[in-house]
Parts: structure tokens; C-alpha cells; sequence
């Protein structure tokens, strides 16, 4: 198969979605891989280190698709790439269609085949956003606190406070990847961690893992609207794969938090927990609505692209193998992770959660392409 690795071209995006050693893997199992000339220097990779390890360098965009049958990229396509899809191409990538409905019809029109890192699904887990998950996760914390001193418009607190003075509130909603590596890091820099989520196993999960740092909470709108009302920092990390991100805090909650207070929302690719929430980017990455920060990034694991490249990379690359191996089709009829991962084929949509988010019809994959799942697992029958 002929996979090809464009530059990213989001506003501070600096991921790639391969590496050197990944190229090596794919040119030894017979794929031909086309990077992008650049496509690795925002990760400190050069084209010397992809080409010698069996890649081909390309220079431009165009030439790039008009070749490729698989297009492997870390954010969602841009207008400009969309243009150059064709019924022939495979993208495999993040896709984040819930909230992007008319990204959603435009791949349609393409007919090519979109698969979303952040649909695939294997027992019950997210493998390929668990990576960028964490990441963001721990970061979120990291900016919050940075973002509550004063001289950038916050409160003027240290999260952890000192001997003698109290630390800072932090309130994470969602206890799920992001959230327990929020809660964990924020409780490692000694703040008073308050978690909320509707899942008692996962808050068992986190309970007493900083004794006395580290509470606990059923989440209900009044627990949410006491807990926010009273933080210093608040995480919004709740996620519904492929679904839009559920508006838990409302703008009257924003309304009462405590002046120069910080909403983190890792939301906000989903279209974000917050009604106050709008994308925000880390050339510009804050704003001030009733005199709360929100720091609304989306693609917060970019800040650090060369951690964030080899860890997306590493959970990535045995799919593309998978799918070179077997063709696209063949590779979605024997995993049902892939199949949980597909969102466009051939124009319809056919992940139901996200079907449901952009208004449009879902289609099972089984009407589309001859399928067998296992018993156990009836998504794309559904």
C-alpha cells in the first residue's frame, strides 16, 4: 500500500503522524511511504532521518495525495486537503465530527473512507486517545496552575499553597484518562482535588490515591454547581466517544465562580462542558467571560509534539500496519477495533454517535461492506 504523512497544518500544531522507525516497519512489510518534506521538524525530525529508513520525500501537498492510498495525519483534515480526498483514499486520523457537522458533509462528499482515531475501540478502552489523553490530562493542570497567577490574569494562588496557607481548590469533572491524570498531577502539586463523575467505579479507582488530597464525588447538577461555584481551577474532562461533550457547567455557574478563577475545558474538541466554551489556540490560548479564564485548546498534546508524536505513534502505528497488510476493508471486517473507528464510508455515516451529533442518518457498516463481528460485540449491526 502507498501510505502517505502530511505536514500538519493546524495553527500551532507541531505533531506528525509517523515516525522514522514507523517508516522502517511499514517499507519492511512492502508498503511504500510518502512523507511530506518538513512534515517532522516540529517533532525534531529531519527528512534525513525519515528517508533513511526508506521513505520517499515529497514536496507538496498535492503530489502527496494524488499517490497515496492511506493519508495518516494527527488533526482532523484541513479544507484545503479535503479537496484532494477521493473515493480511492483511506484517512486515518482524529477526526472530532461531532461538533464539526459541515467537516462531516464535506468528507461525505469525498466518498473516501474516514477512520477516527478517537472512535476505535478495544474492549472497552480508547487506545489510540489514551496516549494523548494522558498527556493532556497532566498538562491541564499544568496550565491551570500557571494560569492563576497574576500577572496573566489569574486569582494570584499557588495550587499547592505553603505552611500556613491554605492550597488551591482544583475540581475535575469526568474521571475517566484525562481526568485521573488531571486529578493525579493536580494532587502531586499538593491542591485540594475534588473529582466528579456518575461512575463509582472509576472514583473508587482515584479514592485516597493522595490521602487527604483527593475527594470523591457523585456527580449531579447540584454537586457540580456547589464544587465549581467554590474552585480555584476547574478541569472539564468528561467524554462521550464520537458524541459531542455534554454542557455540565452552564453560564450561570460561570457567573458565580470566584473572580479570576481558570476553566480548563480538554472538552472543547468535543465541542467542550462548558456553554462559555469556544476553541482557543496556544498562540492565543485564553479569554475572559464573567471574569473567568478559559483556556480552551484544542490540541493541547501539541504544546509538547515530541512526546506527544512518539506516544500517539507508538499506539498507532499497528493499525496502519494492519490496514497496509490487509487492504481497508478486509482490515475493518477482522477488527472490530477498526470498526468502532470508522466514521465516513463511502458518504454515509456510520459511527451512531456521531451520526447523532451532526443530524444525519447512520448506516451499520454491515450494509455497506459484507461483515462478521463476535458475539459480544453488535456495533456496527446495531
Amino acid at each position: 500500500m502507498i501510505i502517505g504523512v502530511p505536514s500538519e497544518v493546524e495553527v500551532d500544531e507541531y505533531r506528525v503522524a509517523i515516525t522514522p522507525a514507523g517508516v522502517r516497519e511499514l517499507v519492511n512489510a512492502g508498503n511504500t511511504v510518502l512523507v511530506q518534506k518538513g512534515a517532522g521538524e516540529g517533532s525534531k525530525l529531519t527528512d534525513e532521518a525519515y528517508s533513511g529508513q526508506g521513505a520517499q520525500i515529497v514536496d507538496g501537498v498535492e503530489a502527496l495525495f494524488d499517490e497515496a492510498e492511506m493519508i495518516v495525519k494527527v488533526k482532523d483534515p484541513s479544507a484545503t486537503e479535503v479537496a484532494l480526498l477521493k473515493p480511492k483514499h483511506t484517512v486515518f486520523s482524529f477526526l472530532h465530527l461531532a461538533p464539526q457537522p459541515k467537516l462531516a458533509h464535506k468528507l461525505m462528499d469525498t466518498g473516501a473512507t474516514c477512520i477516527a482515531y478517537e472512535t476505535v475501540e478495544q474492549d472497552g478502552r480508547l487506545p489510540l486517545l489514551a496516549p494523548m489523553s494522558e498527556i493532556a490530562g497532566r498538562m491541564s493542570a499544568q496550565v491551570g496552575a500557571y494560569f492563576l497567577e497574576k500577572m496573566i490574569g489569574g486569582r494570584g494562588i499557588l495550587l499547592g499553597g505553603v505552611a500556613g496557607v491554605p492550597p488551591a481548590k482544583v475540581v475535575v469533572l469526568g474521571s475517566g484518562i484525562v481526568g485521573a491524570n488531571a486529578a493525579k498531577i493536580a494532587a502531586g502539586m499538593l491542591a485540594d482535588v475534588v473529582v466528579l463523575d456518575n461512575n463509582l467505579d472509576r472514583l473508587r479507582s482515584l479514592h485516597g490515591y493522595v490521602s487527604g488530597r483527593l475527594t470523591t464525588v457523585m456527580s449531579t447538577t447540584l454537586s457540580i454547581e456547589e464544587h465549581v461555584s467554590s474552585a480555584d481551577l476547574v478541569i472539564c474532562a468528561v467524554l462521550i466517544p464520537g458524541a459531542k461533550a455534554p454542557k455540565l457547567i452552564t453560564e450561570k455557574m460561570v457567573e458565580d465562580m470566584i473572580p479570576h478563577s481558570v476553566i480548563v475545558d480538554v472538552s472543547i474538541d468535543q465541542g467542550g462542558s462548558a456553554e462559555t466554551s469556544h476553541m482557543t489556540t496556544h498562540s492565543e490560548p485564553t479569554y475572559m467571560v464573567h471574569d473567568v479564564i478559559h483556556y480552551c485548546v484544542g490540541n493541547i498534546p501539541g504544546a509538547v509534539p515530541i512526546t506527544s508524536t512518539f506516544a500517539l505513534t507508538n499506539a498507532t502505528l499497528p493499525y496502519i500496519l494492519e490496514i497496509a497488510k490487509d487492504g481497508v476493508n478486509a482490515a475493518i471486517r477482522g477488527s472490530d477495533a477498526l470498526a468502532h473507528g470508522v466514521n465516513v464510508m463511502e458518504g454515509k455515516i456510520t459511527n451512531p454517535a456521531v451520526a447523532d451529533s451532526v443530524g444525519l442518518p447512520h448506516y451499520p457498516l454491515s450494509s455497506i461492506i459484507p461483515f462478521r463481528l463476535s458475539s459480544s460485540d453488535q456495533f456496527p449491526v446495531s
